[in-house]
């Protein structure tokens, strides 16, 4: 299929158009006192929603280079949600305009890249004066009144404010749907993620089907153990210290690694458990390296010129 173009001032007018059409049904919803918006589904009934990320993503128009238009803001919402995860018809209202503002200046002749160096230039003094008038949530009530505006509702705005006092800034808050009719929440001490035993042989307690391991060695490691000459110096350290509790934590255990740990559990001459590592690719090692921070210890990788053979107890 050929590509249709479009230059100077007919392009920026279609732009322009796409641009208006978004921002003006996202704005809408701009503060406390912002109208819902409905937006139709194929399947069941619509969708009420006062969050303007939300109303940005469902709007596509048949125009292409309006609906262009309309995309690049979409974007300057969508990247606010990401970093700051509230704020989108803020930032949907201040793009617009600046847009607006750009486009006259360059339909009456200003230089497009000193334009954009000026709004840079002007972001910068904003932001930092924003930062000055800024004033820091402490307390309890604060919180609960900001939770309320965002959420249209008193009673979740109290519960976000409690559990927020709970937790506190450096907590992990999840949010999810609910199989009953009432608010529920469930406090979680120290770390979870989304794994468990590699085999059903470290289990500890048969009826729960779980491995509990008190005060154990941890060993992380960032790539795959499968030779049984990677853990013997390692359990041989751990028995010379009379330990007997270890958790393994790796992209992956198998083969006659595994078979060590596991017959060693099955000997009652250790207590260890064999976990495959959290996440994928970076993801993964940021989450090994705060788990060793959590834990007090090191991840063993290469990339820092550690091998298991040089792994010592701490």
């Amino acid at each position: 299929m050929a590509k249709q173009l479009i230059f100077g001032e007919d392009a920026r007018r279609s732009l322009k158009k796409g641009i208006d059409v978004l921002a003006n049904a996202v704005v809408t919803t701009l503060g406390p006192k912002g109208r819902n918006v409905a937006l139709d589904k194929k399947w069941g009934a619509p969708t009420i929603t006062h969050d303007g990320v939300t109303v940005a993503k469902e709007i596509e128009l048949e125009e292409p280079f309006e609906n262009m238009g309309a995309q690049l803001l979409k974007e300057a919402a969508t990247k606010t949600n990401d970093i700051a995860g509230d704020g989108t018809t803020t930032a949907t209202l201040l793009a617009h305009t600046i847009i607006t503002e750009g486009m006259k200046n360059v339909a009456a002749g200003a230089n497009s890249m000193m334009l954009k160096r000026g709004i840079l230039a002007g972001a910068e003094a904003v932001v930092s004066a924003i930062a000055d008038q800024s004033i820091e949530l402490s307390t309890k009530k604060e919180i609960a009144n900001v939770a309320a505006i965002s959420a249209q509702d008193r009673e979740i705005g109290e519960l976000i404010a409690e559990v927020m006092d709970k937790v506190g800034k450096d907590g992990v808050i999840t949010v999810e749907e609910s199989k009953g009719l009432e608010f529920e929440i469930e406090y979680v001490e120290g770390m979870q993620f989304d794994r468990g035993y590699i085999s059903p042989y470290f289990v500890t307690s048969p009826e729960a089907m779980e491995s509990v391991i008190d005060e154990p060695y941890i060993l992380i490691h960032d790539k795959k153990i499968s030779a049984a000459q990677d853990l013997v110096p390692i359990l041989e350290k751990l028995v010379q210290r009379g330990a007997r509790n270890l958790v393994v934590l790796a992209e992956d255990i198998d083969g006659e690694a595994l078979a060590t740990l596991v017959l060693n559990k099955l000997r009652g001459m250790l207590n260890c458990l064999a976990v495959k590592a959290p996440g994928f690719g970076d993801r993964r090692k940021a989450m090994l390296r705060d788990i060793a921070i959590l834990t007090g210890g090191n991840v063993i990788t290469e990339e820092e010129g550690r091998k298991l053979d040089s792994v010592t107890m701490e």
